[in-house]
């Protein structure tokens, strides 16, 4: 991992300075870039959040080969983590490697290692061509995210994605205070809970609403028919001010009870996070900034190392807290 960073470090070399802390402080602002919106306070609140949930540690029990798997969306997760989506290498990441490099990466990385990575959209064709032709080639194994675009753009590119055979769609409503699509002259807008459901009924996979944040959001995402969320704040990158996701995550996951899977993403950095936001409601967590680094610096074999780094990290948690298996995680383990 070390050297997989130093490379990182070099491509980015502007746009992220692959800092030993990932926190948002020393990029506030920079958006594009790697950065948090404005202040960059709601990507450190990220951080900062999960910093303040501490873990139980119990040493009196036999679980010594812990369980990391489980069951998303009738599929089965080595490892209850997932890449999120992210596009955009060129102007979010400096350009050392190109958008197919990085999401081929991304996508074969995690299906190696018995997971799933998301793909993201934009405004340049290139990043839903690199999405398409890298989950093509990987027989479908991954997550398109499409933007809330107008309705004839939307059905397009979800039509697009689709047909890769891809097991599942997400839609990133978070995105729609990107400064980087208005910057391109193609914002994208919020969308009612009609308008939501309608979309529901056309897409004949299971479909995933990322950028919920309060309990009253997760119950018209529940209504509108969507079959799981994420709790996100687009990594800090929308709304200025926002609190850390795994501040509301607790209270979004109660408000949807066991009705659909809640992920959450924002701020997880070491296999400890995730059994934190495990303990905390969520099903699975999604990694966003982590993963660029591992992929631009190591391609494919980077994004496996981190994986195997996380999942090492995970399972010695889950032995220090007495945690049997990712499928029950008890909020016990947290004090």
């Amino acid at each position: 991992m070390k050297e997989i960073r130093a490379t990182a470090k070099e491509l980015m070399q502007g746009y992220c300075r692959v800092c030993p802390v990932c926190n948002g402080k020393a990029c506030a602002g920079e958006v594009p870039g790697m950065g948090g919106l404005g202040t960059g306070s709601a990507f450190m609140a990220n951080v900062e959040a999960l910093s303040r949930v501490r873990l139980a540690m119990r040493l009196i029990h036999d679980t010594t080969e812990p369980d990391t798997s489980v069951e998303f969306l009738g599929h089965t997760l080595s490892v209850p983590v997932l890449a999120a989506p992210i596009g955009g290498v060129s102007f979010n990441m400096g350009g050392g490697r190109s958008e197919q490099e990085y999401i081929d990466a991304i996508i074969h990385g995690c299906a190696a290692r018995g997971t799933l990575g998301c793909t993201g959209d934009g405004v340049p064709p290139f990043i839903l061509d690199a999405a398409c032709s890298a989950l093509t080639a990987a027989g479908g194994r991954g997550i398109p995210f499409i933007k809330p675009w107008e309705d004839q753009e939307l059905f397009e590119k979800l039509e697009r994605v689709l047909a890769c055979g891809v097991p599942m769609v997400g839609m990133d409503i978070d995105a729609a205070g990107l400064v980087t699509l208005r910057k391109m002259g193609r914002p994208v807008s919020p969308r009612s809970s009609k308008e939501l459901q309608r979309i529901r009924e056309r897409i004949p996979v299971p479909f995933i609403l990322k950028g919920i944040m309060t309990p009253d959001q997760a119950r018209l995402a529940v209504d509108a028919g969507v079959d799981a969320i994420v709790v996100s704040n687009h990594g800090g990158r929308v709304l200025d001010g926002t609190p850390g996701t795994a501040e509301v995550l607790p209270a979004v996951a109660r408000a949807v009870g066991h009705q659909i899977p809640v992920l959450v993403d924002g701020g997880v950095r070491s296999g400890g996070d995730v059994l934190k936001m495990l303990a905390l409601g969520a099903r699975a967590v999604l990694i966003g900034r982590p993963f660029s680094v591992a992929a631009i610096g190591g391609l494919q074999s980077g994004v496996e190392t981190y994986l195997d780094a996380l999942t090492t990290e995970l399972k010695q948690a889950m032995v220090m807290t007495g945690t049997a298996s990712c499928r029950a995680v008890s909020s016990d383990i947290l004090t």
